[in-house]
């Protein structure tokens, strides 16, 4: 590790006594930082660096905040593959796996080299509108299609074969990382990080009939809001996208890109769950 870029979520309240620690712990260790022009301010430190910048040039990337923090992070990657390390300064942090508390410790492993790397599907989602591309997204967590102020028909199909027809109020595509997000609120189910599959939750359809699909990552979906729909949009790990119209398809496929999250020494995915979740077996 050369450099050890940082982008923070400077509003969260610890944000500036775990910065500090930060500083003081890589000038300890002898790491070079490269904040963002933001996170430099709250450190003390002078840096023009915008985070798309920060994600470009450094050879790992520290990301402080939530999962928000996280997603973003990915976003200005743009495909760029260096290791991201999360350490959570929120509630629930499910990708921030490194509790602030355990800084110190993460920049220990990082200069020693003792953590792993888990490698994240990211899904590639693309509006069409009357046969033009209007754009493509990427996206480390899931792709919604809502239908706005009412119930809407989307109409899906799996590598060309008809899957139905679906009056809901909305529709969600989800990676495995995904899936205890959005996608487990809608009743979908936890999928391991590295399970080669994709998951398709409807919200609120009606028909008890219904229920989540798991398709090979490989499949191309395709979505097309066919009727009723009012203000449909299409967002992206919750942070990105663009309004829909009647006919709009948006196809969705796996990502050439992957992400590599870094883990330290003792990272347990079910450890994960039971205390972020609260997943629970059988009392006896």
């Amino acid at each position: 590790m050369k450099v050890l870029g940082v982008i923070a979520n400077c509003a969260k309240e610890k944000a500036s006594a775990v910065l500090a620690r930060l500083r003081l712990k890589a000038e300890a260790l002898e790491v070079q930082l490269l904040p963002d022009v933001v996170t430099a301010k709250l450190m003390g430190m002078s840096s023009a660096a915008t985070p798309k910048e920060v994600a470009q040039q450094a050879d790992t990337l520290m990301v402080l905040g939530g999962d928000g923090s996280m997603l973003r992070a990915v976003r200005d990657l743009e495909g760029r593959d260096i290791p991201l390390i999360g350490v959570n300064l929120g509630a629930l942090g499910f990708m921030t796996s490194v509790p602030e508390d355990e800084l110190e410790r993460a920049m220990d492993c990082l200069v020693q080299n003792q953590f792993t790397t888990s490698q994240r599907m990211l899904l590639d989602a693309t509006l069409w509108r009357k046969g033009v591309s209007l754009g493509g997204y990427r996206a480390l967590n899931d792709v919604l299609l809502t239908c706005g102020a009412r119930v809407g028909t989307l109409r899906m199909t799996v590598d060309g074969q008809d899957v139905g027809d679906f009056v809901c109020d909305g529709l969600i595509v989800s990676t495995p990382t995904g899936s205890t997000g959005h996608s487990l609120s809608a009743g979908g189910p936890v999928l391991l990080p590295t399970a080669p599959a994709v998951v398709v939750s409807l919200i609120c359809p009606h028909t008890l009939s219904t229920r989540p699909l798991v398709i090979p990552c490989d499949a191309l979906i395709e979505i097309k809001v066919m009727e009723r729909a009012v203000a449909a949009m299409l967002a992206v790990d919750g942070q990105v996208g663009q309004p829909l119209e009647i006919g709009d398809i948006v196809r969705v496929s796996r990502s050439p890109q992957r992400v590599r999250f870094i883990h330290l020494p003792g990272y347990d995915y079910f450890a994960l769950l039971r205390q972020k979740l609260h997943w629970r077996g059988t009392n006896v």
